[in-house]
Formats: C-alpha cells, sequence, structure tokens
C-alpha cells in the first residue's frame, strides 16, 4: 500500500525533504494570478464563456454543468481549469472533472441555490447508510483535482436549510454539504473562504494523497452540524494553516459507522494536521469519531490554537462502533477558555439501525504533550467501556488554569488506563506519574503527503 501511494504522488509532484515552498499563494503578475497546485493546466476558460450571469440572482447551474462538460475531453491533455471571475455566482450542485482546476478569483462568490430539486439524491455512502442530496461541489472517481483561488469564497446560504432542520425536516436525509469528493486521489483544496454550509463543509471519503491547506471555513457558533474539515477513510492527507469557527466539530475524523463501516472496512490513516486554529463553543477542535468503525490511525496533530472550544481532542465512540482508534500523537496546543480540554467517550448514543453488542471498539496509544489551556472548567472526562478500557494514554508537559467556575471534580476518569508527566492539576489515579524525564511519543518522519511540493501555476 505505502510504495503504491508514493508511485501516485510521483505522478504528479516532485518529492523533497524541504517541505513546501514559501510562496504566497494568488499573487498577481503580468501573466495573471500566480498560485501554487499540485499540477499546473494547458487550457482554461472563464465561467462567463458559458453563458454564466454573476448577479446574484441568475441561476448559474447550467452554466457550471455545461462548462465543465465541455473542458472534460480537453483534460486529458494537460489539463483543463475554469476561472470563476469577480461577482456573485447563483448555482445548484455540479459535478467535477479529473486533471482539473476550479479557481475562484477573490472578489468571486459561489452562491449555493437554496432550491432542494438544484441538489439531485445520490447513492448512500456505503460506510453510512444514509439517504443524501448531493453537495454543491461534487466529484467522484477522479484523478488529479485542485479547488483553489486568491481567496475567492463559497457561500453555502445555509440559514433555510438550518431552519428547515430544526423544525423537524431532513430527520432522515443528510443536506447538503459544499464539497464532497469520493474514490479519488490527489486532491488538492486551498486558499478559499467557506462560509454558512447547510451542513458540513469538506468531506474527503475513501480518498488516497490529499491536501486542505489555507482555508478559512465560517458558520455561526450555534448553526446545526456545520462541521469544517472532515477526512473519512482517507490515506495520506494532509491539513494545514486552515481556520474554522463553527457550529460543529472544527475537524471530525471518521471512517464510517457500525456495521455500515466496519463492512466497508476503509481506515483512515497516514493523517497530518497542523497550525489549525478554532472556535467552536459546543464542539471539539479535534473530534475523532465517533463514526470510527473502518479504523483510525498514524494521526499527528500539531500546533493548534483552540479559543472558545468545548474541548480539544475528543475521542468519541460507543460498544457496537467495532472498529479502532490508535497511535494518536498530539502536541503544542495553546487553548483559552475551555470547557474540557480531554475528553474520551465510550457511550456515544448515535446509531443509525439496531446493533452489535458484541463489535467493540479498540482504543489505545493515544499520546498528548506540550500543551497550555487557560480558563478552564473540567480538565478531563476520561470514559472508557467496562471490559473494554481505552489503554496506552500518555500525557506529558501539560499545563491547565482552571476558571473561577471550574468544578471540583477536575479529572473524571473511568476504564481507561495510561502514564502521565509534569500535568497539571494532577490527573487521576487511574493515570500515574512517572517523574519528571517522561515525555509521549510524538513521531519525527512525515507522511508521503507532507514532502510534497507544489507547481507555480497562473490563472
Amino acid at each position: 500500500m505505502k510504495m503504491m501511494i508514493q508511485t501516485s504522488l510521483c505522478i504528479l509532484v516532485v518529492l523533497t525533504i524541504s517541505g513546501f515552498p514559501m510562496m504566497e499563494s494568488g499573487v498577481e503578475s503580468k501573466k495573471g494570478i500566480e498560485y501554487m497546485a499540485m499540477q499546473c493546466r494547458k487550457h482554461k476558460a472563464v465561467l462567463t464563456d458559458f453563458g454564466a450571469v454573476g448577479d446574484g440572482k441568475t441561476s448559474n447551474t447550467k452554466a457550471f454543468r455545461e462548462a465543465i462538460a465541455k473542458l472534460t475531453p480537453q483534460a486529458a491533455d494537460g489539463g483543463v481549469q475554469l476561472i470563476v471571475p469577480p461577482g456573485n455566482w447563483l448555482t445548484g450542485s455540479f459535478n467535477l472533472t479529473s486533471h482539473f482546476t476550479l479557481f475562484i478569483q477573490q472578489g468571486a462568490t459561489i452562491l449555493a441555490s437554496q432550491v432542494e430539486s438544484e441538489y439531485p439524491m445520490i447513492p448512500r455512502l456505503p460506510s453510512y447508510g444514509d439517504a443524501r442530496f448531493a453537495s454543491l461541489i461534487y466529484g467522484t472517481n477522479l484523478t488529479d483535482v485542485v479547488i483553489t483561488g486568491n481567496k475567492g469564497t463559497i457561500n453555502g446560504q445555509g440559514k433555510s436549510w438550518w431552519l428547515k432542520y430544526r423544525s423537524g425536516g431532513f430527520n432522515l436525509i443528510s443536506r447538503p454539504l459544499l464539497i464532497e469528493i469520493l474514490y479519488s486521489e490527489n486532491i488538492q483544496i486551498s486558499d478559499i473562504n467557506l462560509i454558512d454550509s447547510p451542513m458540513w463543509n469538506i468531506h474527503p471519503v475513501y480518498c488516497k494523497n490529499v491536501i486542505i491547506k489555507n482555508i478559512k471555513i465560517d458558520a455561526p457558533i450555534d448553526s446545526p452540524n456545520t462541521d469544517g474539515i472532515n477526512p473519512d477513510s482517507c490515506t495520506n492527507t494532509l491539513i494545514e494553516d486552515c481556520s474554522v469557527t463553527s457550529g460543529d466539530d472544527c475537524i471530525a475524523v471518521k471512517s464510517g459507522i457500525d456495521q455500515f463501516g466496519m463492512t466497508t472496512a476503509i481506515p483512515t490513516q497516514q493523517l497530518s494536521i497542523r497550525r489549525l486554529t478554532c472556535v467552536s463553543p459546543d464542539s471539539a477542535g479535534i473530534a475523532i469519531g465517533s463514526e470510527m468503525s473502518g479504523g483510525i490511525k498514524d494521526v499527528r496533530i500539531e500546533d493548534v490554537t483552540l479559543l472558545n472550544t468545548q474541548s480539544a481532542i475528543r475521542i468519541k465512540t460507543a460498544i457496537g462502533r467495532g472498529g479502532y482508534v490508535k497511535d494518536i500523537f498530539a502536541r503544542r496546543f495553546t487553548m483559552k477558555n475551555m470547557k474540557y480540554v480531554f475528553w474520551m467517550t465510550g457511550s456515544y448514543k448515535l446509531h443509525p439501525i439496531g446493533f452489535d453488542p458484541n463489535a467493540l471498539p479498540e482504543i489505545r496509544n493515544i499520546n498528548y504533550r506540550d500543551m497550555t489551556a487557560e480558563n478552564v472548567t473540567i480538565s478531563a472526562k476520561l470514559e472508557g467501556i467496562e471490559k473494554d478500557p481505552f489503554t496506552g494514554i500518555c500525557m506529558s508537559n501539560v499545563t491547565m488554569a482552571l476558571s473561577p467556575t471550574t468544578k471540583k471534580l477536575q479529572w473524571n476518569c473511568t476504564d481507561v488506563a495510561g502514564v502521565t508527566s509534569r500535568v497539571k492539576p494532577e490527573p487521576c489515579s487511574l493515570l500515574p506519574s512517572k517523574g519528571p524525564m517522561m515525555d509521549c511519543y510524538f513521531p519525527m518522519d512525515k507522511i508521503p503527503i507532507e514532502s510534497v511540493v507544489l507547481n507555480k501555476c497562473v490563472a
């Protein structure tokens, strides 16, 4: 598997141990707007070439779909890019193609239609089983796709969807996402703003070799299920330099639910998250699960800033999930105004249908180090599963300053096991101190996607 991933990457990019080049994307030059991408394109067109009108009122669904259909035959000949110029471009759902770049210029806003018929029903995901609308921007079985810009915007206009959901609608169907890519490889989403998604913002699922960087996501802090970035059953993914304000988890790592996820059995693995800023008063900075039945492993999280957020990393699972969460490594977190810092839940109640009570999840080798938190209400709530404890928990060099309204019980621990070093306030007895010299492990190697060098392209 590792050799196949590396070979696929080498088709597109040069590997280097020096990391990404230091160039700001979206710089104007005499040739056009310079930007960084996995692949540059030989052919390009502008959305207005296909009759689009950027007045915020005229539907451009036909224009987007026609543009991509007409550009697709050229894609095999050096790739194509579709430029969205300044204006307000109202549209329903449209599908992407391979060897394709969607470039959203500064001053351009793709406005998601609020007409439900503009979002066709699409097949259920095998690892979930839910009925669902197509996302605004959708693609499946693709290779080499870039969605980028110089800070252009995608506006989901989610308010009408949220209101209907709160009134009891969409109980048996998932609302549209802003971007969803399935069964694809070599995907880049970068340098754009996403606001007010009807539901999740970015959802790569069953994908390989994914870069998500320099994304700014905003939704009201009380908006329902507006997760920021949800890597789901993906291998070799980098999420970096992103800012999320949301009514749900800023990032949620997933791999399917209950028997659906166990049968599909595609894990999320080789995931790097770095330089994330998150505001989410009712949810997590990074959630792992609760949909983790296909397995989640080898996740590296570092240099994270959390403000007014319910919890830092929340691991969510339940009896009936099966699967595993293991080899999780987190370091260098700065947190202010937190309800919880550490939170693990073994009794998450969401089940789409009946579940197998013998399908127990495996939670082990969870590592946290080098973290500070201010104004904390509860240091840790760690709830494993009776006869299926969460093991191998490690915490080192963690300082949590408590709020004036702090709870008396700072560490609520059941059915967990691990060790600590230099953690304040003093942890529970199930996480004994191993002295001042111990540090929890964090890998020093890179996952393959971290060594990709992007190309300088022009829109």
